[in-house]
Formats: structure tokens, sequence, C-alpha cells
């Protein structure tokens, strides 16, 4: 059996649950793979990267900054990373590393799976305007959303995003953060750290759509409990987490992905974990 090595990268590391869904999916593939957190910084990274040969190492999983610090490093950027910017996963090969953007059809595959399948949002929001905004962007426009509300605290970065959804084939407007009016929208991203847009909470439209929450580890926060009081359903970074971990281990085992494991692994570790 060969053995090989992944890691997730990221400073602070510690508290990642990414080890847990990739140790379940290689234990279920059959697979006598290891896969560690491993504390790196941008200084780091390229002699980190330098040090991971092919066959011995399968792939790495990125937090950011790291996500956009890493592509000048890469010898292959997938169309999703480049157009976003920004690779989490880097699969290692015999040609050299390939970058990917797994964030994007996670986005769309939590927000799918919260509203029941068959979602196509015609309009959807983006609260903030960091480098996760743009990957959030790519995710509405792909589900089919046409018009894009990113509502920023700045709206002079947020502006840096029209150009992308220019390129996307949507039309991207820009709200102020303290503007009182509803979020009206059929699908909501929110790429902010955690609890920062509980402030967005009096904002919730009398019938809202669905809501995904990209941070994890904060519990039920005051936006989503608004949002699912007044009948709207929601999904968090974990939905995420679980969902771009599944495409991650694809590209890294070229097997599929034993889900269903992988959902029961995260879901017993966040149940032991403190928040």
């Amino acid at each position: 059996m060969v053995t090989r090595r992944a890691a997730v990268l990221g400073s602070p590391i510690s508290h990642s649950r990414s080890p847990v869904l990739h140790r379940a999916a290689y234990a279920a593939l059959g697979l006598d793979w290891s896969y560690d957190a491993i504390d790196v910084t941008t200084s780091d990274l390229a002699g980190f990267l330098d040090t991971c040969r092919w066959p011995d190492w399968a792939g790495l999983s990125l937090t950011m900054p790291l996500k956009t610090d890493v592509l000048p490093l890469l010898d292959d950027v997938s169309e999703t990373a480049s157009l976003t910017r920004a690779a989490n996963t880097i699969v290692f090969t015999e040609q050299g590393r390939a970058g990917h953007n797994t964030d994007v059809a996670g986005m769309q595959r939590a927000l799918q799976e919260a509203h029941g399948g068959g979602f196509v949002p015609q309009r959807g929001a983006i609260i903030g305007s960091g480098a996760t905004a743009r990957s959030a962007l790519a995710a509405l426009a792909r589900m089919g959303a046409r018009e894009i509300d990113v509502i920023a605290r700045s709206p002079e970065r947020a502006r840096d995003l029209l150009p992308l959804g220019s390129d996307l084939g949507v039309v991207v407007s820009v709200s102020p953060w303290e503007s009182p009016a509803p979020i009206e929208a059929d699908a909501v991203i929110a790429t902010v750290p955690p609890r920062a847009a509980d402030v967005l909470a009096a904002r919730v439209p009398p019938a809202p759509g669905v809501l995904l929450d990209v941070a994890y580890g904060s519990g039920v926060t005051a936006l989503t409990s608004a949002w699912t009081r007044a009948g709207g359903v929601s999904a968090d970074g974990l939905d995420l987490l679980l969902w771009q971990a599944v495409d991650q281990v694809r590209l890294m085992t070229g097997q599929e992905p034993p889900v269903a494991v992988m959902r029961d692994a995260l879901v017993a570790e966040a149940g032991t974990s403190s928040p």
C-alpha cells in the first residue's frame, strides 16, 4: 500500500477541522495516507512548497491569505482559481503543482443543499468585499444569478469586484454597510469573519431566501437566527467546509469521495468541540 502525505496550511491552523474530513475519507477509501495541520505563514510558503515532492505528497489545502499568495508559486492554475485569484487546493503531479479553487463549487453545493435542490437564484447578495467575496460572486453567477449586490464597509474595495462581475456576465452593485434597506435576494453569502455580520440582522427581509455564512466556529449567530425566524433557510461554514473538502479529496485521490462518512466525522467532531 502506498503511503502519501497531505495537509492543510495556515497560521494559526490548529483549530482546523480539515484533518477530520480528510482522514475519514482516506480511511473509508482504504488509503494509508496522512493529513496534518501545519502552521505556515506567507513568508514560509515558498520554502515549504519546495519540500513537498511528488509522489510523496498528494496535495495541500490552504487557508487565507495563502490562497492568494500561492498563485505565483504554481505550475498550473485552474480556470476557477485564476478567475477568483484564489487557490485553496494544490495537487502535486509529475508535472508540478496544480492549483484549484473548490470553494466556489462548495458554496454552490451548500446553498443547493440548504434549499433542497434545483435552486436557481435570480438575485444574489454578498456580505463583505474581501478575497472570499470573489469566490462567492463566481458561485452565485454560476448558479444563475444575474444581479448581485455587494454589501460592504469599504465601497472602494467592493468596486474591485465589478470587472469580475462583467467577466461572469452579471450586474454587480455596491450597497453601504449602514443602509437600513432589507437584503432582498434569493441567495445571500456572508463572507466576513464570525459574527461580523450580526449587525445586519435588522436588515433581514420579510421573505428571506437562502443564507450561507461561510464562517464557522461561532455557533448560531444573530444574523442566521433572525434569518431562520423570518422563514428563511441557512447553511454555515461547516457545510462549506464539507463540500469544498469533498472536491479536494476527489482531486487528490482520483476516487469518489465518501460524502456520508465525511459528514458524520465532521458532525461528531463539531459535537465534541467548543465553538
